[in-house]
């Protein structure tokens, strides 16, 4: 068995930095959308940001009235818009780098959301990533700004900076020793908030979660990045403290989920969602204990490989993969079948 990689993204997936901001000429959203100039206004901020970003990289518009459902539900899955987007259709559109690494969604419930999502954890690349296109969209036409409160926001928690930065963390030690209640308050403590993995009011999909500023009023962005940074490096050690903790216990319980789990991931046939992302669990966890063969090191490699693997199965990117619609049962046979290949690609006992 090898020992425990000491490497921050065996437990840090993946790193996300939002902004928002509100153009000072034009309504809220909320505003807008109601409004009999809601159209001509709407297209106007459309042609605004796209216009901005023409001098940066390649990115497609897709506006949200004439976005296909399954384009839509594609999008969501890899966190590139939000559903509360797409409750404004009317108004609402996205631009998307080439990448998918970059993302702007355009009357959702600010009038821009500039997003940056790297695999890994780097709160301040991803940061700096932004800064261009914040700055270039700013030239162009004014943001919302008071002195006193920083930049306006529809809602009053992203006043100020605007920043929202979170990682999404996986916990399975935390989560199976009934630690996240402990963490929750850790995280409470540093003005901290933790979410399921689908962001706020989903559940711990797989035992992933993400870690986020709750505050953006009162502080440098810098500040708040250094703070999210700190809770993650303080959960990381609680985490990675967790398993040592197992493999000291040398539960052969732990071992065993992790091996039935590889076994019917590796042979099924049809797996559902849900036994999919609990499966993945499993699995992941035997990696990072070292139940299953690697060179030292690539621990973290393989973990990025799974986390993939999770996304490209949920129901909207298997419908993409097969190039029409899927039924469910259907989803499921193509779920397995991806699991298969990669599950014997990248594991071995």
């Amino acid at each position: 068995m090898s020992a425990l990689a000491i490497d921050h993204e065996c437990v840090a997936v993946s790193t996300r930095v939002r902004l928002a901001r509100n153009f000072s000429d034009y309504p809220f959203p909320s505003r807008l959308i109601g409004d009999k100039h809601a159209e001509e206004q709407s297209r106007e901020i459309v042609q605004i940001v796209s216009g901005a970003l023409g001098a940066l990289d390649r990115y497609d518009l897709y506006e949200m009235n004439t976005i296909s459902d399954e384009d839509a539900a594609y999008f969501v899955e890899r966190n590139l818009i939000s559903r509360d987007l797409l409750r404004h259709r009317k108004i609402g559109a996205a631009l998307i780098d080439g990448s998918r690494s970059k993302a702007v969604m355009i009357n959702e419930e600010d009038h821009i959301r500039e997003q940056c999502f790297i695999k890994g954890f780097d709160l301040t690349w991803a940061y700096e990533q932004l800064s261009g296109i914040d700055d270039l969209i700013s030239e162009t036409i004014p943001f919302a700004y008071d002195e006193r409160f920083g930049y306006l926001t529809a809602c009053p928690t992203n006043l100020g900076t605007g920043l929202r930065a979170s990682v999404m963390v996986f916990l399975p030690a935390i989560a199976r020793h009934n630690l996240m209640p402990e963490v929750e308050r850790i995280l409470k403590g540093l003005g901290l908030t933790v979410r399921g993995s689908l962001g706020e009011g989903s559940g711990a999909e797989g035992e992933m979660y993400q870690i986020s500023n709750e505050v953006t009023l009162g502080m440098e962005e810098s500040e708040i990045l250094v703070r999210v940074e700190k809770a993650v490096k303080t959960v990381y050690k609680i985490e990675m403290c967790e398993r040592e903790c197992m493999l000291v216990e040398n539960d052969m319980r732990i071992k065993d989920c992790a091996m039935r789990s590889y076994g019917v991931l590796a042979n099924c046939c049809m797996i559902g969602e849900k036994e999919f992302a609990r499966r993945m669990a499993d699995v992941k966890l035997g990696v990072a204990l070292g139940f299953f063969e690697s060179a030292y090191g690539e621990e973290a490699k393989r973990m990025a490989e799974l986390d993939e693997l999770i996304v490209e199965t949920r129901p909207a990117n298997l419908n993409r993969i097969n190039g029409a619609p899927l039924s469910q049962n259907e989803q499921s046979v193509c779920r397995a079948n991806l699991a298969r290949k990669k599950i014997q690609k990248l594991l071995s006992l």
